[in-house]
């Protein structure tokens, strides 16, 4: 029985890691690809082969390192990559805008 409930919740976060490996995915392939060379995070085409090869991981090769592998990479794009792309591309994430400069916004010497 004890068993049996472990065995579900591990499945339900295998589920999980394998949603939010497609969400990154999805997202990746969704951003323009100069957005990723002016952030400086690797290229588009990089990130789209790390994050399938990590879906393919999961859905198919449900072995526990290269599933531990895949969610390290997507981790990594949700947390440093993401928020650059999204910045650069105008986005919600950054909220940066045209006329920022290393300190803040430019006012023109007002």
């Amino acid at each position: 029985m004890l068993l049996a409930g472990f065995s579900t919740l591990v499945n339900l976060i295998f589920l999980a890691l394998l949603v939010l490996s497609i969400y990154a995915l999805v997202h990746a392939a969704l951003q323009r690809e100069d957005a990723f060379r002016a952030a400086d995070k690797q290229t588009k085409p990089f990130w789209l082969i790390i994050l399938g090869v990590s879906v393919a991981v999961q859905l198919f090769l449900p072995a526990m390192l290269l599933i531990l592998v895949g969610v390290i990479a997507t981790v990594i794009y949700l947390v440093d990559v993401r928020p650059a792309v999204a910045g650069i591309s105008g986005g919600r994430g950054g909220g940066w805008s045209s006329s920022d400069g290393p300190y803040g916004p430019y006012n023109g010497g007002r």
